[in-house]
């Protein structure tokens, strides 16, 4: 009887002894020059001793793909002489010190810039911190400071100052008033990711706004100029399953962003404003993506010219104009097909096909109008992008938009960085 329990424990044990799990016992990082190996230690999920799972494997490529410094990752493993794992990440870096220079014309029918410059890999951290200056009729500037992982590898934290000052229309029944807009804004964030697929942020912006009158036939009680000084809460929540392979994207993406904006008064008073995109992106044979963007859009003022959304080449529709009109709601659809017409190295040349169309609320208006085809706006039209793939967001694009319907415009927009 002893010696029957004797071989019983000796067969539990040694049989748990070879099933045990294959762990990974050791970790390379290759690659890397400017970022920091203890950054992207600290935010991969597969460590020194934990169990081997190729799922988490999968996961930590696809993350480290989506930071701004890296242009792309790979994985290999090899296993030991003990029979574990020996695993190794190959990373592809990329350029992140990106000068920008849009232009376009502005609300005075004269020429308008952006210039800025911004490192998306601060200290190999993968922080930002830039600024720009813009010359819109008038002048504005800001700056930026962002820090994703700034504590934790799930918690950071972003600050950032713009004073935006611009020529804007306000559209009435029979004409068009423009104002001189001046904003100056102090943001603060905190940033935190749930996990690979979730992450949120909670944040205020202390704020101060002027309209003042520039010229146009004024209506009756409306004043020639408005201020307020306005406190906003925020929060923005994403839900992220994108995989990108340099030009190529797929997956779904949702980015809700809502704010509570508190101490204006009059045409100017508290509100609520609500964004949501979707996004969702297939990859079309060997060379071929379709994306697609739906942008639904709610604020609460609905009875204000000085109305939040506007119809404009480089937010929603392409081809339409600067700033041509605006609304307190709206539904967008971006749909556009690219190719990949050449590619060597590090450079791609990439065409595109697009429609883009919209509908908006109208100031006073009811949620009716957003159905109602008199407010829809439709542009198809064709592109082409110049693409360095190892540089950050190094996307040269130039888009022809043709309008469609009564009232129809078109024209050409140029941009950096895909429009969507």
């Amino acid at each position: 009887m002893i010696k029957k329990i004797v071989f019983s424990l000796i067969f539990v044990v040694s049989g748990s002894i070879f099933s045990q799990d294959a762990i990974v016992s050791e970790l390379h990082i290759e690659g890397l020059k400017r970022t920091k190996e203890s950054f992207i230690r600290r935010l991969v999920k597969v460590k020194p001793g934990s169990v081997y799972d190729s799922v988490r494997i999968a996961t930590d490529i696809a993350r480290l793909k989506r930071l701004a410094g890296i242009a792309n990752a790979d994985a290999t493993t090899t296993k030991s002489e003990d029979k574990n794992y020996v695993v190794t990440y190959k990373i592809e870096e990329n350029f992140t010190i990106i000068p920008g220079f849009n232009i376009a014309t502005d609300n005075n029918g004269e020429f308008a810039f952006r210039l800025s410059l911004f490192e998306f890999n601060l200290l190999g951290r993968n922080q930002i911190l830039g600024g720009f200056y813009q010359r819109d009729v008038f002048d504005s500037y800001g700056g930026y400071w962002e820090a994703p992982y700034l504590f934790t590898n799930k918690l950071g934290f972003g600050i950032n100052y713009k004073n935006l000052v611009s020529q804007e229309p306000v559209f009435f029944e029979d004409n068009t008033v423009n104002y001189k807009f001046d904003s100056r804004a102090l943001e603060a964030n905190i940033l935190y990711e749930f996990d690979f697929h979730n992450r949120a942020e909670i944040g205020i912006n202390i704020s101060n706004e002027t309209y003042d009158f520039i010229e146009g036939d004024l209506p009756v009680g409306i004043p020639s100029r408005l201020t307020a000084d306005k406190v906003s809460y925020r929060g923005e929540y994403e839900y992220n399953n994108i995989d990108i392979d340099y030009q190529y994207v797929s997956g779904f993406r949702s980015l809700l962003d809502v704010r509570f904006v508190t101490g204006g008064e009059g045409l100017l008073n508290d509100f609520f404003i609500g964004r949501n995109d979707f996004e969702y992106f297939k990859r079309v044979g060997d060379k071929g993506n379709w994306a697609n963007r739906l942008r639904l859009g709610f604020a609460s003022n609905d009875d204000t010219p000085f109305a939040p959304f506007a119809v404009d080449n480089q937010l929603n529709i392409r081809g339409t104009g600067n700033t041509i009109d605006r609304g307190t709601a709206a539904i967008v659809l971006n749909t556009e097909y690219r190719h990949t017409l050449y590619e060597k190295g590090w450079f791609v040349v990439q065409s595109n096909v697009f429609l883009d169309t919209g509908t908006w609320r109208n100031p006073g208006g009811d949620l009716g109008e957003l159905f109602d085809e008199s407010t829809l706006r439709f542009y198809p039209g064709a592109g082409i992008r110049f693409i360095h793939k190892r540089i950050f967001n190094a996307v040269f694009r130039l888009d022809y938009g043709y309008g469609i319907g009564n009232d129809a415009t078109n024209g050409i927009v140029f941009g950096i960085g895909q429009y969507f």
